[in-house]
């Protein structure tokens, strides 16, 4: 389930592998943010029938160092890429890898967005309580900060630091003021604007925006 952090923030992303919500980073107490943008760009959709929570199998593939991996994000809102860092996070973007190799992301949604902080998603079930049906656990590296454009993954308040599934959260604020405990996935490369969009969608009170944000496709190239 959701839990507040007492920083200068108050909720938490959520997305793993195990039952219950997994938790988003906390987000920044009340300011002043941009007017929603709902219709500025984002071709309308229905919203996807939430599925069950997977069971699929831990993968043990890693990133190679050395090498470059682009995954291409494309939304009903347009399209940005995200830069994986094997350095520093093989385990997490192998898993990421994995889950993209089966299509696992296509068709899922950003059910969570928060003004100034996040967009979250990769969740089958729509809520923010699925995964794939695993847990990985690689330790973020002690100096991470969570800065606009970093991707990293989510999980439940009882989840060890670097636990994912395969929620992950993108940071839309300058600085998320979160604790090196959420799993890196990489940063933002190429349309952090379309980030931005997503970012000041209208939203209900459950954090999830009033018209969906589709997740069409992800693919990564390796180079």
């Amino acid at each position: 389930m959701p839990v507040a952090l007492l920083l200068a923030c108050a909720l938490i992303l959520s997305a793993c592998g195990g039952d219950g919500k997994e938790q988003s980073a906390s987000t920044p107490a009340a300011t002043e943010t941009a007017e929603p943008a709902q219709e500025a760009g984002c071709e309308k959709v229905a919203k996807p029938q939430p599925a069950n929570e997977a069971k699929l199998p831990k993968p043990t593939q890693e990133l190679k160092t050395g090498k470059t991996y682009v995954a291409r994000v494309l939304t009903n809102c347009g399209e940005f890429e995200i830069t994986l860092d094997p350095k520093r996070a093989p385990k997490t973007g192998g898993s990421f890898a994995s889950l993209v190799a089966k299509r696992f992301y296509d068709g899922l949604t950003f059910h969570r967005i928060v003004a100034g902080f996040v967009i979250q998603g990769g969740d089958p079930t729509g809520d923010g309580s699925g995964g794939p049906g695993y847990t990985v656990t690689e330790a973020p590296p002690e100096d991470l900060t969570y800065g606009k454009g970093v991707v990293a993954m989510a999980k439940t308040s009882t989840d060890p630091a670097g636990a994912s599934g395969s929620q992950f959260f993108v940071v839309t604020g300058e600085d998320a003021g979160l604790p090196p405990e959420y799993a890196l996935l990489g940063k933002i490369t190429k349309g952090q604007d379309v980030v931005d969009k997503i970012g000041v969608l209208e939203v209900g009170p459950d954090e999830a925006p009033t018209q969906p944000v589709v997740i069409r496709q992800i693919r990564i190239t390796e180079s």
